[in-house]
């Protein structure tokens, strides 16, 4: 009976679906993110993604309930907002209009939809959301183990190592108190009297922090919080302690501080010395009881701390810890703290207290060693197999006292030893054992950016000397951001292959708090890398979350006068052209763009419209006769000459060309946005800038630019800076200067993404494959036979620093867009509409590519056999796409094996097809 009860059910399941049009919602996020835990907005914005089996399936309306309960939701009492049924298509970024939201407060929602054919879905299951508290309802007080004042820590941001004289590196190290640079630990001790509802935590421990709760660490993250400009901004974290993190009676608080950005130690090496202040603490609890009562616990002077076992750390120098020193139970009940001292109340930071809404770094993977050489006696160099930025976890054993040293680096010396020469020196993690059997320790404030592991004085693996430590076992941890992964590409060419690997290892690596551009040496958000390889960073990263950050750290960055420096946060202040270059200040006009073209959310547009018209303003008041003159140009550019500024092209010629493209960009925020004045007035400027550019650096009778580099011609195409009248000599010229190169290419880390989408949509993808299809400098192919695992610095290894940038990257746009032919309609961001049109290039027989977009996967896959052509696509539910062939007008096309006529778009000389949602194969003759 039993058996066909269980039958029936499904019947009537199955009956249901197919009576609601086989339609769901799922994948509900509030404000980009999955059941945020401090959602900052008063109104936050609802989306959902429809999911269906079947074809051509869209929505035409939708109805949202929001509760104060999930108990109220599963019985559909809305009472907090009950939205009806809205007659539209849109399932992004809906905005909540119901009753005021409270601080501090949870709730939980769900969506049903209706399909083209008025047929509703069910119920989508209930997410919820917690909206951030106040500032006030934070009412921060910082602690810690000694005041500002009392620390003599170096104040300003113009200590860089590279012009710092070691007299004034040794005062400041001397004047510092060593409290101020030491790791502490912080506890409290707190009741808990009756049965808890809920208990939610919000904290920010400065430089970076770690968080127990009676001994257990909450959440998984590394170097919480990310980092911010401090004097503008403070990131908070939030979490939500389950039932069991809590128990009745006493629990204990248990926090580790360590320097991180916010104050960086003179000791060892330092990119710069500046310091916000000693390390510090935020911390507040609110636990609701289920009677409705509640209590607060906060950082004030009733905390107490010690020194830490952690005796050094710092993000650019390394980590010391002495097992000796450490208190065993000091984060759980019962623990004698009346040795420890009383904490101060500090000065709090200056920046603004905001809730971190992008995901945090956490370690992502790990590597056991690949292979190991014993350089001398007890001497050993180990391989572990990938480059990376992280840190070791080592497992000794050995007697109390003895000292572990570990170096770490991405390359090797002659000798065979591992080499930090090129990315800062010395680095290293010193581990000093109890002698209790084998003890296991990584660092939790530093990272580097490594390959290669050395250790002296050790035995590996079995105690041969008995006066040495044995290192039982090495791992090393990959640490990058947890936004997770978007896209997936795959071809018949190796080459690409690799080089995807390559770059997506380097984009990792300092896929940190900021994009940084090494994991090692600087560590620092250099912003021209964000938008001239924004579109692959944003195919194949989830970065709906990450980049508004970004965006918050470039506002923090941008001077009073409009100036957007080249790095943010800034820390260091560089000066001249290493403050000021337009190529990388213009990140943040194009970096909101990008965001909606790939989003279909015009938020940053609106919130940072303010930054990007003073920025514009800016470049304005540094021109003459519109033409921008300063900055380093298309930097890293390709020759015999040693790489740095531009050689091969004017510097301000790029200049000018990002000031043009700053204020037309600009212009069509304003129209976007309906900034009535400013429409006229930056159209008029992108239009004067545009003809002083054209009549400073065209050469009307040799129809080149500037100095008749690639970089020179390809930017004015990209840019549509050129006339359409000389386009088609213009692009004859670059692609002559190409192929006078042997199909090589002579731009640098700013021209590189100018020249190949100069040629991608252009209609020269051969020249592409070409330029790209070849293992010799200037290429990847050099990288990947030189046998490197991350992108590097300079087109050859040899010749640069770090082994582990991801500024060259732009290939990846090529692949997506190009090669999978993945490309978004300007007209529909987001990918609302998009179009399928993949190149066939070289001896390639096949690529596969996904993406998944906000509006869910995007998929091309091509593969030619027998003189035909197989495109298997997957369209996302609510979307359309038009599908653009290589192949002849007249070619016979089917879609899903029957027979269909197409379309044929007469720009690009291809068959078209308007497809809507699913998934089809699509079989034509080439």
């Amino acid at each position: 009976m039993k058996f066909f009860k269980t039958i029936l059910f499904f019947i009537c399941l199955l009956a249901t679906f197919s009576s609601n049009g086989q339609i769901a919602a799922d994948h509900l996020t509030c404000e980009m993110a999955e059941n945020p835990l401090a959602a900052s907005q008063n109104q936050p914005r609802l989306s959902w993604q429809l999911v269906s089996k079947e074809s051509n399936v869209s929505q035409t309306g939708y109805q949202i309930l929001v509760a104060s309960s999930e108990k109220k939701l599963q019985k559909n009492e809305a009472d907090i907002w009950d939205s009806g049924k809205v007659v539209s298509n849109k399932n992004l970024q809906i905005r909540y209009d119901g009753n005021p939201l409270n601080s501090e407060t949870k709730y939980f929602w769900k969506v049903k939809v209706w399909n083209q054919n008025s047929k509703s879905s069910n119920w989508s299951k209930a997410n919820f959301f917690r909206i951030a508290p106040s500032e006030s309802d934070l009412n921060p007080t910082w602690i810690g183990a000694i005041t500002k004042a009392n620390s003599h820590l170096p104040e300003g941001r113009n200590y860089h190592t590279a012009t710092f004289k070691k007299e004034k590196k040794e005062a400041i190290i001397n004047a510092s108190d060593s409290l101020a640079r030491r790791s502490i630990m912080l506890r409290k001790p707190f009741a808990v009297a009756k049965e808890i509802k809920e208990a939610v935590v919000y904290i920010s421990g400065l430089g970076h922090y770690e968080l127990t709760i009676n001994g257990k660490k909450i959440g998984n993250s590394e170097f919480a919080p990310l980092w911010t400009d401090y004097d503008k901004s403070v990131n908070y974290n939030t979490y939500e302690l389950s039932a069991d993190e809590l128990q009745k009676g006493e629990n204990v608080i248990g926090i580790l501080l360590g320097n991180g950005m916010y104050n960086m130690v003179a000791e060892r090496y330092a990119k710069f010395f500046v310091s916000f202040g000693p390390p510090t603490l935020f911390f507040k609890m609110k636990v609701v009881y289920k009677d409705g009562s509640s209590a607060i616990i906060k950082s004030d002077a009733s905390w107490k701390y010690s020194k830490s076992p952690i005796t050094f750390n710092s993000i650019f120098g390394g980590e010391d810890y002495n097992a000796n020193l450490e208190q065993k139970g000091w984060d759980a009940k019962g623990f004698d703290d009346s040795k420890w001292k009383k904490v101060v109340v500090q000065e709090a930071p200056k920046g603004i207290l905001r809730a971190q809404t992008a995901p945090p770094i956490t370690v992502q993977k790990q590597y056991d060693v690949k292979d190991v050489k014993e350089i001398k006696p007890n001497f050993y160099v180990f391989n572990m197999g990938q480059n990376l930025s992280g840190f070791t976890t080592i497992k000794v054993k050995g007697k109390k006292g003895q000292t572990v040293r570990v170096w770490v680096g991405e390359g090797l010396n002659d000798d065979g030893t591992v080499g930090q020469g090129k990315t800062g020196k010395p680095y290293y993690y010193d581990y000093t054992l109890k002698g209790d059997g084998v003890e296991e320790w990584q660092p939790k404030f530093s990272y580097y950016g490594f390959q290669y592991v050395q250790i002296e004085n050790i035995n590996y693996k079995e105690t041969k000397n008995k006066n040495l430590p044995t290192l039982v076992d090495l791992k090393s941890n990959f640490i990058y951001n947890s936004a997770g992964e978007a896209g997936i590409f795959e071809c018949s060419n190796d080459i690409f292959n690799k080089t995807h690997e390559l770059i997506n290892n380097a984009i990792k690596s300092n896929f940190q708090s900021v994009f940084t551009d090494c994991p090692q040496r600087e560590k620092l958000g250099w912003l021209e890398e964000i938008h001239l390889n924004g579109p692959g960073l944003m195919f194949n990263y989830n970065l709906a979350n990450y980049i508004p950050s970004s965006m918050q750290n470039i506002a923090d960055a941008q001077r009073e006068n409009g100036l957007i420096p080249t790095i943010a946060p800034e820390y260091v202040v560089f000066g001249g052209d290493f403050t000021d270059s337009p190529e990388w200040g213009v990140t943040g006009i194009i970096l909101p763009w990008m965001y909606y073209e790939q989003y279909g959310d015009a938020s940053l547009l609106e919130k940072y419209y303010p930054v990007m018209k003073r920025y514009i303003d800016y470049l304005t008041t540094t021109s003459k006769n519109h033409i921008v003159s300063h900055g380093l140009g298309d930097w890293y550019d390709y020759g015999t000459h040693p790489a740095g500024y531009s050689k091969n092209s004017p510097i301000a010629l790029s200049a000018t060309s990002h000031y043009y493209y700053g204020a037309h960009l600009l212009a069509k925020a304003a129209k976007l946005l309906n900034k009535g004045v400013d429409i006229a007035k930056y159209e008029t400027l992108a239009s004067d800038i545009k003809k002083a550019f054209n009549d400073e650096f065209f050469n009307v009778a040799t129809k080149q630019y500037g100095t008749s580099s690639q970089f020179s011609n390809a930017v004015p195409v990209f840019m549509e800076i050129v006339e359409p009248q000389y386009k088609q000599a213009v692009m004859y010229n670059l692609l002559e200067d190409i192929k006078s190169k042997g199909d090589r290419l002579t731009t640098g880390d700013v021209g590189n993404r100018y020249l190949f989408q100069a040629l991608a949509r252009n209609g020269e993808n051969e020249t592409m494959y070409k330029m790209n299809n070849h293992y010799d400098a200037p290429g990847y192919g050099f990288q990947i036979k030189f046998g490197l695992t991350t992108l590097t610095e300079q087109w050859d290894p040899r010749k640069g620093n770090s082994w582990n940038h991801f500024m060259m990257g732009q290939i990846e746009e090529w692949f997506y867009q190009s090669l999978a032919g993945i490309v978004s309609d300007d007209e529909n961001p987001g990918f609302k509409h998009f179009f399928i049109q993949p190149e066939i290039v070289g001896d390639m027989t096949f690529v596969k590519a996904s993406y998944q977009s906000i509006y869910g996967k995007i998929a091309s896959a091509w593969e030619k056999k027998d003189r035909k052509l197989f495109l298997k696509i997957e369209i996302p539910a609510n979307t359309s796409a038009t599908i653009k062939l290589p192949v002849s007008k007249n070619s016979e096309i089917k879609v899903n094996k029957k027979s269909m006529s197409s379309g044929f778009d007469e720009k690009d000389k291809k068959p078209t097809l308007e497809l809507g949602s699913g998934i089809y194969t699509i079989e034509c003759k080439i």
